[in-house]
């Protein structure tokens, strides 16, 4: 049976009946980006009962509120990989869901301003084209014509990749719901998971602010909370939060879609691209202590418009339409985080632990994709994640693997 039958045989029926005791064949906690995604991959997979636990409602954390970046040009081959599944997923929307996401193609420049960051940029872009991604490297003057808004002679070159581009965050959580309503998953807003339940070591269920739910499978989400989610379960997740700003300028006919590639200043940590004939552009503070903050501080605003008005000199006389902070996830090797949890005993049967580090948008589709086929059958075809479980991680949370060089900037601890 293909996934397109499977689709449509789960589309038209039911959701399953739980009588007597609540039951579950999985239970993803957190209606995110991932969480959600994978219940409607768990469902798609042929469970029949999955139950979808969020504290508050879907996507009312980052999933709305995130520049929606889908990015092929990553630094490692996991991230590789795992935009490239996301971006298939994104396109493949309409005609498996009749809804999608909003990708639009745009094209992603990474410019780069000294020496070593073409060194790196050129061994990056070697690893990309091997994986098959067609990014290209672009020579200054080449830089220049492809963004005639960018302050000529600024930079020594740069990559750049015609697929990449960026999808709407708000129809995005718009295109899951719809995905989990279609295929029966039982969504429960507004209800606190509060731990796992045992039984002689195993697991038998979760707890709930509205009492407990039987099951042998469980995998946990939550984003900037997961770690919070960990406690509550017995685990030490090394994940974080941290504010990360937007901002959208005033129109300008400079600012136009076909004027303006999606840029990224790797080294400065700063990124934009159009926006309702306006420039989007966001910026995170990594001398920032973690934490849930979603105001705006305005000093590091100015810091940021700074720094876009000398790479993009049209920005500096223009007002903000919009303005808005978000909390979003980090690992400390900005990676994600895709395996079984681990207790202090060892692995815990039956519960896997899910983040996009950071890529949400970029990463969560397939993301969630693998994360549902651990806990189905242990491994995935979308990614290799022996090396992405919790097991990188020592008790100082610090990886054993090299960090995606290709990443906002956030805090390295936890």
């Amino acid at each position: 049976m293909t996934e397109r039958s499977v689709y449509a045989s789960l589309k038209l029926m039911p959701m399953p009946t739980s009588p007597g005791p609540d039951t579950a064949d999985a239970v993803v906690v957190g209606g995110g980006t991932v969480g959600a995604w994978c219940a409607y991959f768990l469902r798609r997979s042929g469970l029949g009962r999955v139950v979808l636990v969020e504290s508050d409602l879907l996507g009312q954390g980052a999933s709305s509120r995130a520049a929606g970046v889908v990015r092929l040009q990553g630094g490692t081959v996991a991230a590789v990989q795992l935009a490239q599944w996301s971006r298939r997923f994104y396109l493949s929307q309409r005609e498996e869901l009749g809804t999608d996401s909003g990708f639009t193609q745009l094209g992603y420049l990474l410019p780069c301003f000294t020496q070593a960051d073409v060194s790196a940029a050129r061994a990056r872009l070697a690893m990309q084209n091997s994986l098959g991604v067609a990014a290209r490297w672009l020579e200054p003057g080449e830089v220049d014509a492809r963004n005639p808004t960018l302050a000529p002679g600024q930079t020594l070159g740069g990559t750049f990749c015609e697929d990449d581009g960026y999808i709407s965050p708000p129809r995005n959580v718009a295109a899951y719901t719809a995905a989990l309503l279609a295929t029966g998953v039982d969504i429960r807003e507004r209800v606190a998971f509060t731990g796992l339940s045992l039984r002689a070591g195993r697991l038998s269920g979760v707890q709930t602010s509205r009492g407990p739910i039987a099951t042998g499978t469980v995998i946990l989400t939550g984003g900037p909370k997961l770690a919070e989610v960990g406690r509550r379960s017995g685990l030490r997740i090394p994940a974080g939060g941290a504010r990360h700003q937007i901002a959208v300028t005033e129109r300008h006919p400079d600012l136009a879609s076909s004027r303006v590639p999606m840029v990224f200043d790797v080294p400065a940590g700063l990124y934009w691209r159009p926006e309702e004939g306006g420039l989007l552009f966001g910026m995170s503070n990594p001398a920032e202590p973690p934490g849930d903050d979603r105001t705006v501080d305005h000093s590091y605003l100015d810091r940021m418009r700074g720094r876009l008005a000398r790479l993009v000199p049209v920005t500096a006389g223009l007002g903000l339409r919009k303005i808005y902070a978000a909390t979003i996830d980090y690992t400390p090797d900005h990676l994600p985080i895709i395996g079984p949890a681990l207790a202090p005993a060892g692995p815990l049967a039956g519960v896997t632990v899910a983040s996009a580090g950071g890529a949400g948008m970029m990463w969560g589709p397939a993301v969630a994709r693998a994360a549902a086929d651990v806990a189905l059958t242990g491994t995935s075809e979308v990614v290799e994640v022996g090396s992405l479980g919790l097991d990188r991680f020592d008790e100082a949370g610090r990886s054993k693997l090299a960090s995606d060089p290709v990443a906002l900037p956030f805090p390295e601890s936890v």
